[in-house]
């Protein structure tokens, strides 16, 4: 978890980077930009907004030989150590930026290079360097006023309600290639920003394994658990498997199994689905793991508990108490219908 409440921006840089294959070149500062009190709430806002509104996917620094390897890595190490040459380091991060910068969809623009302090993640206080751009620019109306008239013209510029592209690269867990987060919101050049500047991978924590292992989980629910049982049987192995990793700080998968699946000729099934599937949601190795417990609630908000019915009808389960549809519903075949039903127990009903 992160928390930029108390984030100072200790230096900007502001330089422009071209589309190499297009040979525009790059404009680059020669002096650091010192925003005025005015101006440095509105780009905090600018900068940090994307990673508030975010899941927190963190990334790392990645190099199939090794890190040191690794353009970005060795910049931002860098940087972490000798702060005060922090804008001469953000000239060399642009010119980097603009040497993967030659696909023909691959917009020019600003980029801002910050050293940031005072950054909070998982409760450890650390600084930070963030590197944004900026690529899309409005239009927007300026009104002058002209005598007795007030007159308009049309000017162009970056809006602050979106930041194009960016990142923040922590300055923890350097062993592992830095503790990352970025956020792209133009989807044409996705591998661009990510694979060619960056090089980084996922990086594979607590919160990535937990919200990994609950995805595989909702694979197996639908592809095994919902052709064998019924669809309250797959919203109930989700709502158990869900409520075990909330209960649990420890994950151990013979005690998950043995808990969440009520069927136990499924558990061999799993297991099997497991080195079939496992690979495609990283875990085809992983049988213990922590527990995040952020992570848990991120995955529950996406489960749905919800039977849909061919009838226009729907039965909502509660996953807050799930005993009571474990207790007071039941399904079964009319034969006379030829129909399925689901039988619902209950005392009252209770008002909206």
């Amino acid at each position: 978890m992160i928390n930029l409440f108390n984030t100072q921006i200790e230096t900007l840089s502001l330089h422009r980077v071209g589309n190499k294959s297009r040979n525009e070149g790059t404009f680059l500062s020669e002096q650091p930009f010192h925003p005025n009190d005015e101006l440095t709430p509105l780009l905090k806002e600018f900068f940090f907004k994307p990673f508030r509104d975010k899941e927190e996917n963190y990334y790392q620094f990645a190099h199939e030989v090794d890190l040191e390897y690794n353009d970005m890595f060795k910049l931002a190490d860098e940087l972490f150590t000798n702060p005060s040459n922090a804008h001469e380091i953000s000239k060399r991060i642009t010119h980097h930026l603009y040497e993967q910068s030659g696909h023909p969809h691959i917009k020019n623009g600003e980029v801002y290079v910050a050293y940031l302090t005072n950054i909070s993640i998982d409760n450890n206080k650390v600084d930070a360097i963030g590197i944004f751009k900026s690529e899309i620019q409005s239009d927007f109306l300026q009104f002058d006023e002209s005598g007795s008239n007030l007159e308009m013209r049309l000017e162009h510029g970056i809006s602050l309600n979106r930041l194009d592209k960016g990142c923040l690269i922590f300055n923890y867990k350097k062993e592992e290639g830095y503790k990352i987060l970025s956020v792209d919101s133009n989807r044409y050049d996705a591998r661009y920003w990510l694979e060619h500047f960056l090089n980084v991978d996922l990086f594979e924590d607590e919160n990535f394994m937990t919200k990994k292992y609950l995805k595989f989980c909702q694979s197996f629910a639908k592809d095994v658990v919902l052709p064998a049982e019924d669809k309250k049987e797959e919203v109930m192995f989700m709502n158990r498997a869900v409520n075990h990793f909330a209960k649990n700080d420890q994950f151990e998968e013979t005690a998950f199994l043995n808990e969440v699946l009520d069927n136990p000729d499924l558990i061999p099934e799993f297991k099997n689905y497991k080195v079939d599937k496992g690979e495609k949601f990283s875990i085809e190795d992983v049988t213990t793991f922590p527990i995040a417990n952020a992570a848990v609630s991120d995955v529950r908000k996406t489960i749905k508990n919800v039977i849909n019915l061919d009838t226009n009808i729907q039965i909502k389960l509660d996953f807050v108490n799930p005993e009571s549809a474990e207790k007071f519903v039941e399904k079964g075949w009319d034969e006379e219908k030829q129909m399925y039903y689901y039988l619902v127990y209950f005392n009252k009903e209770q008002k909206a």
